[in-house]
């Protein structure tokens, strides 16, 4: 069985465009007729990706697991941390939670522990593929953190990948940043490096030439691409760094407002991206009362920490300000798992599961009490619902430890089967749920816009885009791209010299 040929990208800072990349060349090896996998050793991320057998990976790999054409696994991605308060982190070992650790603890007592789930994962994937695209995370030149690392030039050695080392022009100083993280590398390290791509370029190249002729010169190292950048790209993202992008429609005049509520340790918050492309819809992350003024939708989010992100929401004064917009019949109310359950009239947490804090009261809109477990719940759901008159099939995933019991009387949302999920009050304009997702299905997003339309006297509107089809269009137009862009067959004849070291050993 022929072992498969690795390619590592890696970057000079976070959102540099490493997962991009990464996504590209999946869809690249893929169209080209390779069996192509993703896999990153160790990621750490808020947005999750629930696989078919109900564990968790992280987004990104699942993202690029779909643009391979391929079921993603928790070989993708062996490792998932996310972070639940300052300098603590949920451990998600091959999709599964494994403990709480506290920063230091993670890289002195798990550090072998997981060098052994890494190469264990990979070794799997190996044997299965024909191309593994290996992303890191971060930067290579954190000299403080090296020497037990567990994601960059470690894992590059483990699977022997030769490395491409991606800069963001848009941040400035790429050049500073390219040699600088050059340096920093141990030399073998350095030598591992084939090349550099330089990413969201915009403007005229012959005014970059200079700058790249002088850093082949000075570095000896070759620069693989130019990649410009590439705008309404509809391709879920996972790092909170690149949530300042959402803010582009701030000042944008739109027929609907749609308000997101963005507390400290909100996760998942792709699943609001359908908004950004439906033309009638201005979609605003908001962290302050004063941000907050009547819009027509306000979404909550899931959280990563649902007690002291509700608690956040109540210090600002967010929460009462919802409630009260709410019961005046100014806005429609979605939340969506951890915004689901602060919408209910309490959230226990005696076992400190997520937080120190052992018992909130919620927004009281829905009559449920959640009390959070040590189990987590992960799975691909789907359900029937009824809205606008409308019987719907809803797609989506959930990914939480608590479990929501009623109080009284109850307005199920989605029915799964015997089970009942969620809640829907049309009347009241309240909807909650578990499903991750549920905008992504685009007949159901049509109907709760022209709902908010009719109740503002606006006609509705029936032809909108299929997000479905935009983000499956986004990979060809993301791989397109970089086949314009890249020298792909010196990236090619690199992976093959590096395999034929191998074998030669």
């Amino acid at each position: 069985m022929p072992k498969a040929l690795p390619l590592m990208i890696q970057g000079t800072s976070s959102d540099a465009g490493k997962s991009a990349i990464a996504t590209a060349l999946c869809r690249i090896f893929a169209q080209d007729g390779y069996k192509t996998a993703p896999f990153k050793s160790q990621n750490m991320a808020l947005n999750s990706y629930v696989t078919l057998d109900g564990k968790e990976i992280g987004r990104a790999q699942g993202v690029q697991a779909e643009a391979a054409g391929i079921l993603a696994t928790t070989d993708m991605n062996p490792i998932l941390i996310k972070p639940t308060r300052d300098s603590e982190s949920q451990i998600v070992v091959n999709g599964e939670p494994y403990a709480n650790m506290k920063a230091m603890a993670y890289r002195t007592d798990f550090y072998e522990e997981g060098l052994r789930i890494i190469r264990e994962a990979y070794q799997r994937l190996a044997a299965a593929y024909e191309r593994i695209v290996i992303e890191g995370a971060g930067s290579p030149a954190e000299i403080n953190l090296n020497d037990r690392e567990l994601v960059n030039m470690r894992v590059a050695r483990l699977t022997n990948a030769p490395v491409i080392l991606v800069a963001d022009i848009e941040r400035g100083g790429v050049f500073a940043s390219l040699v600088g993280t050059l340096q920093l590398l141990e030399p073998k390290d350095r030598d591992r490096v084939i090349g550099v791509i330089i990413n969201r370029f915009r403007g005229d190249l012959t005014l970059l030439q200079p700058g790249l002729d002088w850093f082949e010169q000075y570095t000896g190292k070759p620069v693989l691409g130019v990649v410009p950048f590439i705008p309404d790209l509809w391709i879920d993202a996972e790092d909170s760094l690149i949530l300042h992008r959402y803010q582009g429609q701030r000042e944008t005049p739109r027929e609907l407002d749609i308000a997101v509520l963005r507390y400290p340790r909100i996760s998942n918050f792709t699943d609001v991206d359908p908004f950004f492309v439906e033309p009638d819809c201005r979609l605003r992350f908001v962290t302050r009362l004063e941000e907050l003024g009547e819009p027509d939708l306000i979404v909550l989010p899931g959280s990563k920490n649902t007690l002291e992100d509700l608690q956040f929401l109540r210090e600002t004064g967010l929460a009462e300000a919802v409630k009260k917009l709410h019961l005046q019949g100014k806005s429609y109310v979605v939340g969506l798992c951890g915004g689901y359950q602060m919408l209910g009239e309490s959230i226990l947490d005696p076992a400190c599961v997520e937080s120190p804090l052992q018992q909130l009261d919620g927004l009281g809109l829905i009559p449920m009490v959640t009390t959070m477990e040590q189990k987590k719940t992960t799975v691909l759901s789907r359900g029937e619902a009824t809205f606008a008159g409308e019987q719907l099939t809803l797609e989506g995933y959930e990914i939480h430890m608590g479990q929501s019991v009623y109080a009284k009387s109850e307005c199920p949302f989605i029915q799964m089967g015997e089970r009942a999920e969620g809640y829907c009050h049309e009347e009241r304009r309240l909807i909650g749920t578990y499903f991750h997702g549920l905008f992504h299905n685009d007949r159901f997003r049509t109907l709760l816009l022209n709902a908010i339309r009719a109740k503002k006297g606006l006609a509705p509107i029936t032809e909108r885009p299929s997000f479905v089809a935009l983000r499956e269009q986004g990979y060809d137009l993301l791989a397109d791209t970089v086949r314009r862009h890249v020298r792909l067959d010196a990236i090619e004849e690199q992976m093959k010299a590096y395999q034929e070291k191998e074998v030669r050993r």
